[in-house]
């Protein structure tokens, strides 16, 4: 008996180190320690190569797993604009396309760094042809270092969208789908196999102008003409040795000599990861929240699906709109920053968040809406209530429009020897989400209420943007537009990156640039029994959205499968009103 015991309680012991001990070692791994060194004649490390969300992570199992985001990298590179114990950046370029509206910010963000005195030096292992954003980032650079014998390709600049209609005819799916109106390409992905004339149009206007000012931007930083520029970039690939020939870099050399020379010119400086760098508070009277939604537009609270799916960010209606609704409460809080970075999603989600915005300008504060990479369609929804929007020349916004309907699947089911029928009762219309295709009365009654929701979509914008509902009509119909055409036409109030949102919201909420300004971003703080507990809630299942991810990538590539994964996952949703524009790859 007593040898029974021993061997009971011995197992039992390892199970305890096995299932509850080692796991709790391995998450404090994760988890920080200490305070960060203190910046003292630091140079700042900032590898463009990592992979960013655009904002802090929503959950504690996400932030714990996560990097650091875009929004918290701009903060940082702003404060050490200001802070003496900074003196320069070193960047570790990357070699393929970040996004323009990310480059734009980026770039902006050294210009005010060089502007304050601070030397900005940057290393690249070459640019493959994806676009010129990897090159715009850090065309303003004092110095830009090549790899010898790494290629410089940077040619223009190309939008893809990956369109299924072949793949539906194959397995003989009919996309019951209507649109409003001709430029929503979202419906259109599922139902033919190229752009239409109207999102060709489009597409190209949209291309015309982020490469229009990408050149102007990157001649002015390397101080040529744009009409220069622009022949050199079409022209290329160069060798490094010839893009430095061509003044398009600076010098030649490894990464290990461009960070010596980096901490050359800071004298006895040290190389400070930027992740490590946590700025001294600032002198300030008014206080600035910055709120945040990303990805899909959705309805809930949002959360990780499964262990496999931690960090793929989620614009959860619920939370988000709670966010914005206790900032609107807070006393202490003068205004809001509204970061958006969405392609849209659900109607319905997205009006949740909407009337939040507007309820938080009823209660007497201020929203500034700053845009990402993409607010278009319900990321243009949940911004149109906004007192400012602000959006880089280069987001991709506008996309007014709204989608909805079926995936007919009867005949696709039928190969396989599956027939479904059905029992109805309550009318025509009870049965228009059956596998069937739809009779003419569905047809109908889907296209009015899709009708009622284009309606609502654009009589809040011309509410919210002041604009003559006529003229809002004319500029909708599911356009996409770049920042910089939506200022033209009405869309966005003043172009510029997340710091100048910042300080039109200090000014709108009466304060001076002198006044100076802290921000509340709501960080994510992880202790190890959230990831403990966190990691025993989530259940990978046979197969996750990560899993498929990375299948589909070594045969696509990786933005391409992202954006498959994504209109499939759209497919999917129920079949309600959408206000959502497709993945578009930029290259």
């Amino acid at each position: 008996m007593r040898t029974f015991l021993l061997t009971f309680l011995g197992g039992l012991a390892a199970l305890v180190v096995f299932f509850i001990f080692l796991p709790l070692v391995l998450i404090m791994s994760f988890v920080p320690s200490g305070e960060a060194p203190r910046t003292r004649e630091a140079v700042l490390e900032l590898d463009l190569r990592e992979a960013w969300n655009d904002q802090p992570a929503a959950d504690p199992l996400s932030a714990a797993f996560g990097n650091e985001s875009f929004v918290e990298i701009l903060l940082r590179l702003d404060a050490a604009a200001d802070d003496p114990g900074v003196k320069g950046v070193f960047v570790r370029a990357a070699e393929m396309n970040i996004g323009s509206s990310r480059a734009e910010e980026l770039r902006t963000a050294f210009l005010r760094l060089r502007q304050a005195g601070k030397f900005v030096v940057a290393h690249s292992q070459g640019f493959l042809a994806s676009g010129p954003s990897a090159y715009r980032a850090i065309s303003a650079a004092d110095e830009i270092w090549l790899q010898p014998g790494s290629p410089f390709e940077a040619p223009g600049i190309t939008f893809e969208t990956l369109f299924m209609g072949g793949l539906m005819d194959k397995l003989k799916v009919t996309p019951e789908i209507e649109q409003f109106y001709e430029f929503k390409s979202a419906a259109e992905v599922y139902k033919v196999e190229g752009y239409t004339p109207a999102a060709e149009t489009a597409m190209s206007e949209l291309a015309t102008s982020v490469w229009t000012h990408s050149v102007a931007d990157i001649a002015a930083d390397r101080k040529m003409t744009p009409e220069a520029m622009r022949v050199l970039l079409e022209a290329s690939p160069y060798t490094a040795e010839r893009a430095v020939e061509l003044k398009l870099a600076d010098r030649l050399g490894y990464p290990d000599e461009a960070t010596d020379a980096a901490l050359k010119r800071a004298g006895e400086g040290k190389l400070l990861p930027i992740a490590n760098y946590k700025p001294a508070p600032r002198n300030s009277k008014a206080v600035i929240a910055i709120i945040g939604g990303e990805g899909d537009i959705i309805t809930g609270g949002g959360g990780p699906a499964d262990f496999l799916s931690i960090g793929t960010p989620m614009f959860a209606s619920d939370r988000v709109a709670a966010d914005i609704l206790a900032a609107a409460n807070d006393e202490r809080i003068n205004a809001i920053v509204f970061r958006v970075d969405s392609g849209g999603g659900s109607a319905i989600a997205s009006d949740q968040i909407w009337s939040a915005v507007k309820k938080a300008r009823e209660a007497g504060k201020k929203v500034v809406i700053s845009m990402g990479g993409a607010a278009a369609s319900g990321g243009y929804y949940v911004s149109a209530a906004a007192d400012m929007i602000v959006a880089t020349r280069s987001t991709v916004t506008g996309s007014i429009g709204v989608f909805g309907g079926k995936f007919a699947i009867a005949e696709a089911l039928g190969e396989f020897g599956i027939n479904p029928d059905i029992v109805s009762v309550g009318g025509e219309y009870a049965s228009a989400y059956s596998t069937e295709r739809l009779t003419a009365v569905q047809r109908d009654k889907l296209t009015a209420s899709l009708k009622g929701t284009y309606d609502r979509f654009t009589g809040i914008v011309a509410e919210g943007r002041r604009i003559p509902l006529a003229k809002v009509q004319e500029i909708a119909r599911g356009r996409v537009w770049s920042g910089e055409d939506a200022l033209a036409n009405g869309l966005v109030d003043k172009t510029g990156d997340l710091i100048v949102a910042i300080e039109e919201a200090v000014r709108l909420a009466g304060f001076k640039p002198e006044d100076g300004y802290q921000l509340r971003l709501n960080v994510q703080d992880t202790t190890p029994f959230d990831l403990l507990m966190g990691t025993m809630a989530q259940s990978t299942g046979p197969v996750s959205q990560q899993q498929l991810l990375q299948g589909l990538a070594g045969i696509v590539g990786k933005d391409r499968a992202a954006a498959l994964l994504r209109q499939l996952a759209q497919a999917g949703q129920p079949p309600s009103a959408q206000v959502w524009m497709p993945p578009v790859s930029e290259r």
